[in-house]
């Protein structure tokens, strides 16, 4: 048999190369041409299977939330769900720095996204969460991950500690931070997870109502 002419495209393999540029140059720099690039076909080719830059980016972000683990809601445990849940979209996200602005804008129509909100939702609910409260439990969550994952503040200081040495006397040892910056960023995240939590078992003693078996919203 033949072979053929030119590759063969599929949205997996375009959405894994849409990917790949951003992970390498940024979110800015995909287009729908260099895309076309990337696989060695025209751009008229990627129109056959996608519509828009907009429409790779979106098929992008869904294949990174399928890897969000809701599973710890399971428990009935709304402290462990959460906690896991935070953990899992924070790795996830860290491994695709790049992608993290256009994803942060919501779910949009993103199948994994919205699986992932109505599990977290209908697993605070059923714990006794008010709906509202839910609501805004789930997006506090989400702010906190998606400022851990978008940037790193040990690695926001520069690494000369001339800078810091004769005019900021509280800072001169943040020219090491850099070097620590992994670990630093790590538990920042969890301490800030372990504090927000703490304060969400005091409000829930307040404001929490029966708990149910629900699993979804």
């Amino acid at each position: 048999m033949a072979r053929p002419s030119r590759p063969i495209l599929s949205r997996g393999g375009i959405c894994a190369a849409a990917l790949a540029i951003v992970d390498r140059d940024g979110l800015a720099e995909l287009s729908m041409r260099k895309l076309a690039g990337e696989l060695g076909v025209q751009v008229s080719s990627l129109y056959e299977h996608v519509k828009t830059k907009d429409d790779v980016l979106h098929e992008v972000t869904n294949t990174i939330m399928e890897g969000v683990d809701v599973s710890g809601f399971e428990t009935g445990d709304w402290r462990h769900g959460l906690a896991s849940w935070a953990r899992s979209y924070r790795a996830a996200l860290a491994a695709h720095p790049h992608i993290v602005p256009f994803l942060a804008h919501g779910p949009a129509r993103r199948e994994a996204s919205l699986r992932r909100a109505d599990t977290v939702h209908g697993g605070l609910v059923g714990a006794g969460w008010p709906p509202r409260y839910a609501t805004m439990i789930g997006a506090s969550t989400k702010y906190l991950v998606v400022g851990s994952a978008m940037s790193s503040f040990a690695r926001g200081f520069d690494d000369d500690v001339q800078v810091y040495i004769e005019r900021y006397a509280h800072l001169t040892d943040a020219h090491r931070l850099s070097d620590h910056a992994d670990t630093i960023d790590r538990d920042s995240f969890e301490l800030a997870l372990e504090m927000f939590l703490d304060g969400l078992n005091a409000l829930h003693a307040r404001v929490a109502g029966p708990k149910s078996s629900a699993t979804g919203s």
